[in-house]
C-alpha cells in the first residue's frame, strides 16, 4: 500500500502551542519530583536541537539531564536551518567527536527535525549509538525542504535505524503531524504518548522524565517504558 501525505494538525491544535509558556512555568514546581527520576550510569548525550532553533532551545533539557549525572553535550552548529550537507556532516564530526572522547557508546536526543538527523546518523553507525530518542520528530512525513510529498522518502525514513529508539509524540502537536512521529512497533522500538505541545517538548515535565527513564536503562538490557503504577497517571 502506498503511504500518502499525513493530514496537518487542526487549527485547535495549532492554537494550542501557546501552551509552552505553561509549561515552561511547570518546571519549576515539578523539578523536586524530577529529580527522583531514574538515574543511570551517566554515559554520554548528545542533544539535537529542531529546525529553526539553536543550542539555547535545549538548554533546561539539557540542564536537567546533566544534574541526573549524564555527559550532556549540545550539537554546537548553530542555527538549525535544515539537512544542508554542511549540517549533516558537522552532526557526524560532532558525534564522532564525543564518541572518541568517552570511548563508549552515545545516546542521541533529538527534537523534531534534530530526531531525524539522529536516525540518520543512527544508521550510518549503530555500533557507535547507545540509543536513539525523538521528541515530535516527523519522520515519517515524507516532506522534502520544498514542502513537496516524496511517498519514497516517507517510505525509507519509517524504517527505524538499527538501535534502541523510543518515540515521545504528542496529538495535540500543534507544528507537525503526530502520526509521523511514531515507530513503527518492533522489538527495538516504542513510542510514548504526552499530553505537550510541539514548542514546549523540551522543557515539559512528563518529556523530561520519560527521557530520564529511557537513559536509565542498563546498557543491553532495554526495554519498552513501563506505564504500569504511577506512570499509568500520566502517559
Amino acid at each position: 500500500m502506498p503511504f500518502s501525505a499525513p493530514e496537518e494538525p487542526s487549527l485547535f491544535s495549532r492554537l494550542g502551542e501557546l501552551r509552552v509558556f505553561l509549561e515552561l512555568g511547570s518546571m519549576v514546581p515539578a523539578l523536586p519530583a524530577l529529580m527522583h527520576a531514574p538515574r543511570g550510569d551517566g554515559h554520554p548525550v548528545l542533544v539535537l536541537p529542531g529546525m529553526l532553533t539553536s543550542d539555547g532551545s535545549t538548554v533546561v533539557l539539557r540542564r536537567y539531564l546533566q544534574m541526573l549525572g549524564y555527559q550532556v553535550h549540545p550539537w554546537k552548529l548553530g542555527m538549525n536551518w535544515g539537512p544542508s550537507e554542511k549540517i549533516r556532516q558537522g552532526v557526524r564530526d560532532r558525534f564522532k567527536e564525543l564518541s572518541d572522547r568517552y570511548h563508549r557508546r552515545v545516546s542521541i536526543i533529538g527534537w523534531s527535525l534534530g530526531g531525524i538527523y539522529a536516525r540518520e546518523l543512527a544508521r550510518e553507525q549503530p555500533s557507535l549509538v547507545r540509543q536513539i530518542i525523538t521528541l515530535g520528530s516527523p519522520f515519517a512525513a515524507g516532506y522534502r525542504m520544498d514542502g513537496s510529498y516524496d511517498p519514497e522518502l516517507a517510505k525509507r525514513l519509517r524504517v527505524a535505524p538499527p538501535v534502541h529508539c523510543t518515540a515521545i509524540y504528542s496529538k495535540t502537536d500543534g507544528v507537525v503531524p503526530w502520526e509521523a512521529c511514531r515507530e513503527t512497533e518492533g522489538p527495538q522500538t516504542d513510542n510514548i504518548e504526552v499530553q505537550a505541545s510541539h514548542m514546549g517538548m523540551s522543557v515539559n515535565p512528563l518529556v523530561l522524565w520519560a527521557i530520564a527513564d529511557r537513559l536509565a536503562l542498563p546498557e543491553g538490557a532495554w526495554q519498552p517504558f513501563d506505564r504500569s503504577g504511577v506512570n499509568s497517571w500520566f502517559y
